[in-house]
Formats: C-alpha cells, structure tokens, sequence
C-alpha cells in the first residue's frame, strides 16, 4: 500500500529526484514516502524486503535510496552493493548506529533513528545537495 501511494504521489512533479525507501516497517515507510515529497523529492518505489528492491533497482532508474539496515533478518548490503556499483548516492536510516553499517560502507550517510524532519533533510542536504520545503 505505501508504495503504490508514493508512486501516485510521485507523478504531481516529474522534476524533483526519485527516492527509492527499503524499509520494513510500514509507518516509518509511509512517514519517510510523506516527509521526502515534502522535501522535494519523489518516491520511485518502497519496499520492505531485499529481492523486490533489488528487482526494482534492475529495471527503474533512481536518484537515491534511504535505506533500513535490518529488513527482519535480512541485511541490506546486497542493495547498498548494487546501488553503489551504479554510483547511485544512498543514505542508511538505522537505530543501531554506525556500528550496524555494512564494514564496506562505513563512510556513507547514515541517518540515526527515530529522527525528525529537520535531521531528515540535513542528511538529504548533505548528501544530495538539495532539499526544498
């Protein structure tokens, strides 16, 4: 459901970046999908599991990702690869910190969780250089 939200929402402004969301946990999803339109972006897709973003990633062309470290017990390191491979720019979201970062990306953005709006788009600010409310 969240995605299919986003994905209408998404089409008000073919201009502003795509964001792709990974995240398993429907509300924070869904309050990323409203908090990143605010922003100025749009929602490519969310997804709550590995394989279907990794699908999407192979057949949509993104901007960005935010990425949920732990999806359930699954890591997200095979997206984080993939995206990373294509120079796509990407932002972990995570309440474990930097310590539960793939060891391959420990210089990435990182986004400590729970988080506000204003922590949101400074890490957007920082990592895509754009952010318009």
């Amino acid at each position: 459901m969240v995605r299919q939200m986003a994905l209408v929402r998404s089409a008000a402004n073919s201009s502003r970046p795509r964001i792709l969301i990974v995240e398993d946990e429907p509300f924070i999803a869904l309050s990323l999908a409203d908090a990143l339109f605010d922003l100025g972006f749009n929602i490519a897709g969310s997804f709550a599991d590995v394989a279907s973003a990794l699908e999407f990633i192979g057949r949509e062309q993104i901007d960005g990702a935010l990425l949920d470290v732990n999806l359930g017990s699954h890591r997200i390191d095979p997206v984080a690869d993939l995206l990373a491979k294509r120079a796509c720019p990407f932002i972990f979201t995570t309440g474990y910190g930097r310590s539960g970062i793939p060891p391959a990306y420990a210089d990435r953005a990182v986004l400590q969780k729970p988080f506000g709006l204003n922590d949101l788009a400074g890490v957007l600010q920082a990592e895509f250089g754009v952010v318009g409310i």
